[in-house]
Formats: structure tokens, C-alpha cells, sequence
């Protein structure tokens, strides 16, 4: 049964799983709902996912929600290019990792945050987009932190790319949708490069989506 992937081009969580699914070689088609226009609220998409948010992913016939456990369970059912590495301590580093943004600060960027601080404090445009980049700056500078003090060799557990470092890449992704430099960290911007010079993870970039606004 072919796996069906609802996402949309600027959704940073779609993109996780989309460069998962890429690195293990899983075929799946992609279904756009247009977050921006309000797409997730509607009935078609309602009767899929009562949560109203991406990604969603549906195989043989299950549901699956939130971009971590997406990613886990397809780990455990196509063990090729493994996410997660085999010991204890290097599983609990990784998913540290993964929720620097995940957890910490992804989830403050988001559409529905944004919405609400205009409608509901009637922030501007440029607060909103400020709001934004104090987030995205934030889980930049942990990572830098992190990221120095256990160098990644060459990605964050070893010699290929795995659940932190899709994460770290999407946190670099979502900078990239508000316009902010990695230049101010050295670690991240390096390891983003290595794995942004992977087809699994450039073909996955929001930019490289179908709808997505041409960049100069």
C-alpha cells in the first residue's frame, strides 16, 4: 500500500518526515493542505486528522501524527539508513537534540502562534517576523552549544545522518523561510551543509516544493 504523506511545502514538521522517509527510500506520495489558507480545517481534511496539523501520514490503513513518532515508527519498520543509533546514550543525545527545536522552539514559530499574536495583541507584521527570530535564534545558539562540545563526526551521532540532524536541518529550514543567517553558528551552519548537500534532504527544502515562492 502506497504511504500517503499530507504535508505542505512550508511546513518544517512535512519536512522532517519527507527527508526520512527520502534517506530509508520509501516511496509515498505527497498530498498538499495549504496551512496558510486555512486548508487543515476543512471537512476533507478534519475526517484525516481531527488535530488540524501536519504532517499526517497514513499506512495500511493507520493514522499517524507529529513528526517525531512518524519518523520512530518508520525506523522500526524500514530499518535501512537507521535514524537512531543502537546504544542508550547516544538514542537519548539524539532525541535531546531533536527536541532543542521540536519541543523548544519550532512550536513558538508556527502559523497558529503567529495568527494569534496578531488577532489577539495585535502585533505587526515586523513584530511577528521579530518574534520569530528570537525563537529560531535561540535554538540556534543551544545547538551551537551542544554541537561544540560533542562535535559531530560528521553528523551529530556519527558517520550518516539520522533523526538530530534532520531536525537541526529543519530548524536551519525554518531560518531560511524568515530570512536569518546561520553565519553566527559555525557548528550548525557546517553540519547543515553536509547534510544539505544530500538529494534526500535539497529536495526536501520548503524552496524545492512545488508552490513554494521562487527565490532571487
Amino acid at each position: 500500500m502506497t504511504i500517503k504523506l499530507y504535508g505542505f511545502w512550508r511546513s518544517i514538521a512535512s519536512f522532517r518526515v519527507r527527508v526520512a522517509l527520502r534517506l530509508k527510500g520509501i516511496e509515498f506520495e505527497e498530498i498538499s493542505i495549504d496551512i496558510l489558507s486555512g486548508k487543515q480545517f476543512e471537512p476533507g481534511y478534519d475526517a484525516i486528522n481531527p488535530a488540524h496539523a501536519l504532517p499526517a501520514l497514513v499506512h495500511d490503513g493507520n493514522l499517524l501524527i507529529q513528526s517525531l513518532p512518524i519518523m520512530e515508527y518508520l525506523d522500526q519498520l524500514y530499518p535501512g539508513h537507521p535514524l537512531l543509533p543502537a546504544g542508550a546514550k547516544d538514542r537519548a543525545y539524539v532525541r535531546a537534540l531533536a527536541l532543542v527545536t521540536v519541543a523548544d522552539t519550532h512550536p513558538l514559530t508556527v502559523p497558529r502562534v503567529r495568527n494569534y499574536l496578531a488577532k489577539t495583541f495585535n502585533a505587526g507584521q515586523d513584530a511577528v517576523h521579530d518574534w520569530a527570530g528570537h525563537w529560531i535564534s535561540e535554538g540556534f545558539e543551544t545547538y551551537e552549544r551542544l554541537l561544540t562540545q560533542r562535535p559531530p563526526a560528521p553528523f551529530a551521532a556519527g558517520a550518516s545522518p539520522g533523526l538530530a540532524d534532520i531536525c537541526i536541518a529543519g530548524h536551519i529550514a525554518s531560518a531560511d523561510l524568515f530570512k536569518f543567517k546561520t553565519s553566527a553558528f559555525p557548528a550548525v551552519a557546517a553540519l547543515g551543509a553536509r547534510c544539505f548537500a544530500i538529494p534526500a534532504f535539497a529536495s526536501s527544502h520548503p524552496f524545492a516544493k512545488p508552490g513554494a515562492p521562487k527565490q532571487a
